[in-house]
């Protein structure tokens, strides 16, 4: 597919509106085709739960704010930099928020490839 095509699709699919997350959820697995993009979201997502585990055992709060840093910084890089594209965080936040936990759930039992 050239990239006007890919642009074309994605400007028509961006302006969808979703019913439901699981309407949303194959659109969100196509945003993130890209092995390497995927896999930074993978990292992210579980340096995410390293923090949060660490702050609750050390009582540090502050460790709290490296959380979205550490979250959104992968996946955001996996976006701009291997899937050329702009994350569905943008205009689905919640469900975006909601894809990175199922896609990595899916991941470790199997669903879809790490």
């Amino acid at each position: 597919m050239d990239t006007n095509s890919r642009q074309d699709n994605q400007s028509r699919t961006s302006e969808r509106e979703f019913r439901s997350f699981a309407e949303f959820y194959p659109f969100y697995l196509s945003e993130h085709s890209n092995d390497v993009s995927r896999r930074l979201h993978y990292c992210g997502s579980l340096l995410v739960l390293l923090l949060l585990a660490l702050a609750i055992i050390t009582m540090n709060g502050w460790l709290l704010l490296a959380l979205p840093l550490a979250g959104y910084g992968f996946a955001w890089a996996g976006h701009f930099f291997f899937e050329k594209n702009r994350p569905a965080t943008f205009r689905y936040p919640l469900y975006s928020f909601l894809g990175d936990w199922v896609m990595l759930r899916d991941a470790l039992t199997g669903r879809i490839r790490f």
